[in-house]
């Protein structure tokens, strides 16, 4: 099967797509047929080498041949075949969902606890592009920010992957939603149901007096003395991003804590967790056309490479879809 792949570390040039071997599914995976796969800021972080981390889990000065580089997470597609201990789908089956075997792939296996059905009210691109941003915003939201009906909350780069379901999410929680984005995406902000956008090439909005129960941050572009100034007393922020410097990312997340001991807010920062609940919980928000994934890109799986630059570049409008197939339309 083509798939894309990367024998060593650098820029998205360095992606070729090559064939390889077919996945056979475990016990408790299914094999899909990958109609699309979404891209995420990880995986050019990954590709690059960044954080050290990675080195160690994937080769120090390359990736190993036991563990090429194999970029992608998100999935959409068919199920295939089921290993003998998988109960919740069958082949045919029209699934979503994530899978670290590298989903930039025409096959691609995955644990069937890290699944759900696809809405049958978006395409194969739309579903791709749900899990890990979808998540990302749900969980951030729900279990880390705790928000209720009637609160306020603000989506700092509401216009990007994870914020535009940010967005949709919190109104659906029931909170009164401030994003905050540039120029060219206050529209589509406002489309999504933000009840005010705040354009950041025109105000900074650590200083506009306003006061929000929750923040939820997506950009790392403020000192946290800034959001503080722009959280009630008790408000939480709940952070899932950050700039491209990775460093930057993992002194906030050490710096996150420490303060949460100091002063009354809470400052968070987390990492989803894909769990085949909230795979189900956001297909019913979708279904019920509550949430809409936004697109803003589509490349064929030759051009995984442009994806991938095209996402680090910074100014995607929701989610960067790869399409392993032409007809994706049902």
């Amino acid at each position: 099967m083509k798939a894309a792949v990367y024998t060593r570390y650098g820029p998205p040039d360095v992606v070729q797509i090559m064939d390889v071997e077919k996945p056979v599914p475990k016990d408790d995976e299914v094999s899909i047929k990958v109609r699309a796969a979404a891209v995420n800021p990880l995986d050019w972080r990954i590709l690059k080498g960044a954080p050290s981390v990675v080195r160690l889990l994937f080769g120090l000065h390359k990736p190993t041949v036991a563990r090429p580089g194999r970029p992608g997470r998100d999935l959409a597609g068919q199920v295939e075949a089921v290993g003998r201990n998988v109960t919740l789908f069958r082949p045919g089956d029209e699934v979503f969902g994530a899978s670290v075997g590298g989903t930039f792939a025409e096959y691609v296996c995955a644990d069937q606890k890290k699944l759900a059905r696809k809405p049958a009210n978006i395409t194969f691109e739309q579903a791709a592009a749900v899990p890990v941003a979808g998540i990302t915003a749900l969980q951030g939201l729900r279990d880390i920010g705790k928000v209720q009906p009637g609160q306020k909350v603000l989506i700092n780069g509401a216009a990007g992957g994870v914020g535009t379901f940010a967005v949709q999410i919190a109104k659906s929680l029931g909170a009164e939603v401030t994003g905050v984005c540039s120029t060219r995406n206050v529209e589509m902000v406002r489309a999504l149901g933000a009840d005010e956008v705040i354009d950041y090439t025109r105000e900074d909005f650590t200083n506009s007096g306003h006061l929000y129960d929750v923040m939820l941050d997506c950009m790392g572009n403020h000192p946290f003395s800034a959001y503080r100034r722009v959280l009630t007393r008790k408000g939480i922020c709940a952070i899932a991003g950050g700039p491209k410097e990775t460093w930057v990312i993992l002194i906030r997340a050490l710096q996150a804590p420490v303060l949460s001991r100091l002063v009354s807010q809470n400052f968070i920062t987390f990492v989803a967790r894909i769990l085949h609940e909230d795979l189900n919980n956001l297909h019913e928000l979708i279904k019920s056309e509550k949430v809409t994934p936004v697109v803003d890109r589509c490349y064929k799986l030759s051009e995984a490479a442009e994806a991938l630059r095209y996402l680090e570049e910074g100014h995607a409008r929701g989610k960067v879809v790869i399409t392993l197939e032409s007809d994706n339309k049902t």
